[in-house]
């Protein structure tokens, strides 16, 4: 099924036209690129009045699954989207911005900071995001699993085959769908650590149809690949990010991981790794990605 979507900007200036409106774009793209039909586009000022008018008008009439805000949660006594958008809220769902912060605290200490907030009304999921386009970015892409699977359960009442799973299937990891390496190349090239860095390099590795053994050790006669099973510690990843980061000319190191039953062709780890010279991004990357392999990831093919 396919959902629809709005992208609300609040912003004084960029309502008076005195500010290029960069997020709501981008939170369009973003929205898209992962299967959202955007249905509707606006921009409002940081008026409580007006804010819940749009977000009412979006759930109630246009029937919106999907409504993201960006704006306004910050600290200035403008800054009041939260406060708007709790008030015509039916329930709140906080696990959204608790993740998001919990994301945006990997990147930068001030995540905390961002008061956003997230619910439901009716039919429609509602969530806050903030207002620098890097960051709302970051964040929704940090959630974009947990929200489709959400508006599933919206559409069908709250079941989305999620009634009563035995204990096996409730914790069994779901695979998850791959971030756009433009977009975090985007990301990249706006980050502080940009000027430090004349390369970056891509690892992108899939499930493939040949066995491990016989593609690395040259064992003959195994049967074909039909899917896998892969897990990973985040803990151990951490750590190898870190020690990547420590490495020569390397500025700036990003990692996504996959996990659950993944099929041949899915994308099993997405790495980024920007530096100074072309030898040590290739040393970085090639170490990163052996370290991920050998001590984060665990892989069961499945024939």
């Amino acid at each position: 099924m396919k959902y629809t979507a709005a992208v609300i900007t609040i912003s004084d200036k960029g309502a008076r036209g005195e500010r290029v409106d960069t997020s709501g774009p981008a939170l369009c793209a973003l929205a898209q690129e992962n299967g959202l039909e955007v249905v509707y586009q606006t921009i409002v000022p940081d008026e409580a009045e007006q804010i819940k008018a749009q977000l009412i008008t979006c759930a109630d009439e246009r029937k919106i699954s999907l409504i993201l805000t960006t704006g306004g949660t910050g600290f200035s006594p403008r800054d009041i989207t939260p406060e708007a958008t709790k008030a015509v809220l039916d329930r709140e769902v906080p696990g959204i911005p608790e993740a998001m912060r919990a994301e945006s605290m990997r990147i930068t200490p001030r995540g905390c900071l961002s008061r956003s907030a997230a619910g439901i009304r009716g039919g429609s999921l509602i969530i806050n995001l903030p207002g620098s386009e890097k960051a709302a970015k970051e964040n929704l892409l940090a959630v974009m699993d947990g929200i489709l699977h959400g508006l599933d359960m919206l559409a069908s009442s709250g079941s989305a085959d999620c009634a009563q799973p035995s204990a096996s299937v409730a914790a069994e990891p779901q695979k998850k769908s791959a971030p756009s390496m433009d977009v975090w190349l985007k990301e990249a090239k706006s980050d502080c650590s940009a000027a430090q860095c004349g390369m970056y390099l891509f690892h992108n590795g899939v499930v493939r149809e040949k066995a491990k053994a016989e593609a690395r050790q040259q064992t003959q006669g195994l049967p074909s690949v039909v899917g896998m099973e892969l897990s990973y510690s985040e803990d151990r990843v951490s750590a190898a990010i870190a020690a990547a980061k420590k490495l020569p000319g390397i500025h700036y190191v990003r990692v996504w991981l996959n996990e659950g039953r993944l099929s041949v062709g899915d994308d099993i780890m997405l790495v980024l790794v920007g530096g100074d010279i072309r030898p040590h991004v290739v040393d970085a990357l090639q170490t990163l990605v052996g370290e991920l392999k050998s001590n984060c990831v665990v892989e069961k093919e499945l024939f």
